[in-house]
């Protein structure tokens, strides 16, 4: 009984996070690049081999973004498919906001929690968002 109730409480996959960050960075440099791109395409447009490299070079990081676009979506769905939610603070942690919270600890919203099959329901209180609690996001405030 016990072992089931182990097996029930949903998990984030610690792969995720790291493809979630290198998806945003890996897609802020392809797009910034990009506009650098046509004017060294027309610089090194009479060499054909040095063209050809530069358009497998993009070619090669375009397949790796929508590698990481695969794994992200993969991986979202193994969690959603648990019932869980990431929390505000989870997804704050990616994206680096001033003051978001440092957890280096998988964190689910108070809502997946209280959907999450618990194996001691008196095990301590679940920490809520800002969000969650009612109050302005921290950008918000004065």
């Amino acid at each position: 009984m016990q072992s089931r109730q182990a097996q029930a409480a949903p998990s984030i996959p610690r792969w995720l996070r790291f493809v979630l960050r290198s998806d945003r960075a890996g897609s802020a440099w392809f797009i910034g690049l990009g506009f650098f791109f046509a004017p060294v395409l027309i610089v090194v447009s009479p060499w054909p081999a040095l063209t050809k490299a530069l358009w497998v070079a993009i070619a090669l990081a375009g397949l790796w973004l929508g590698l990481l676009g695969i794994a992200m979506a993969t991986g979202l769905a193994m969690v959603l498919r648990t019932g869980a939610e990431l929390s505000e603070d989870y997804w704050r942690s990616i994206i680096d906001y001033p003051g978001a919270l440092k957890t280096h600890a998988p964190a689910m919203s108070a809502r997946a929690k209280t959907h999450a099959p618990q194996g001691n329901a008196g095990a301590g209180a679940a920490r809520q968002s800002n969000v969650a609690a009612g109050a302005a996001p921290p950008l918000l405030r004065r």
